[in-house]
């Protein structure tokens, strides 16, 4: 259930499947409250109906279980996942920075902005710890940079360009820089705003 490289899981499906095993990748979106109160989603790969035999299993941890594929697939669609989640935390990051350098008021800013075309989980779950300073993580800076280098590595084997993608992975790298790797993901504001700074 971890996300770990799509072609070292069909590597392993192989392995396994030589010796009469069927590996099922799993991986998980929702982070540490949706595992606590078992909401979270599940990007299933591997035999169907192997995955509808374990079902059950799933839907104690999982709100959403969804069968993408042979092996390697429930990986790569959480490479999916991770790059609209991460595009998603930039927007938040730049979009509240601007907000504050012409003076508006975040909570009246996330109020209106998440009432139109904008809305969406990210800005809901992250926009009150940011205007309120807290960046505790509901996704660690350093796990979110695990999972973009599998994407950046995947998306090189592809011969796919990124490269939005790269630059929040250098702007993590930032934070990470500055001893802020157990940091939020959402803690990308402060990168943000320091180029304010310097302007």
């Amino acid at each position: 259930m971890s996300t770990i490289s799509p072609s070292a899981t069909k590597e392993m499906g192989k392995t396994l499947a030589a010796k009469g095993v069927i590996l099922i990748d799993a991986p998980i979106s929702g982070g540490e409250i949706g595992a606590i109160q078992g909401k979270l989603s599940i990007m299933t790969g591997g035999p169907e109906e192997t995955v509808e035999k374990v079902r059950p299993i799933m839907e104690v941890m999982g709100r959403t279980i969804t069968y993408c594929g042979p092996s390697g697939s429930g990986q790569m669609t959480k490479l999916v996942n991770q790059v609209m989640v991460v595009h998603t935390i930039m927007s938040i990051a730049e979009g509240f920075a601007f907000a504050e350098k012409v003076g508006l008021d975040l909570q009246t800013t996330l109020k209106a902005t998440s009432a139109g075309a904008a809305a969406s989980h990210s800005p809901k779950a992250l926009g009150p710890k940011i205007i309120e300073g807290d960046l505790a993580p509901a996704f660690m800076v350093d796990l979110q940079q695990k999972d973009l280098r599998l994407v950046l590595e995947y998306a090189e084997q592809l011969n796919q360009p990124l490269p939005g993608v790269a630059l929040v992975h250098q702007l993590f790298t930032t934070l990470q820089a500055q001893g802020r790797g157990t940091d939020g993901t959402h803690a990308l504001i402060d990168v943000i705003r320091q180029f304010g700074k310097q302007a």
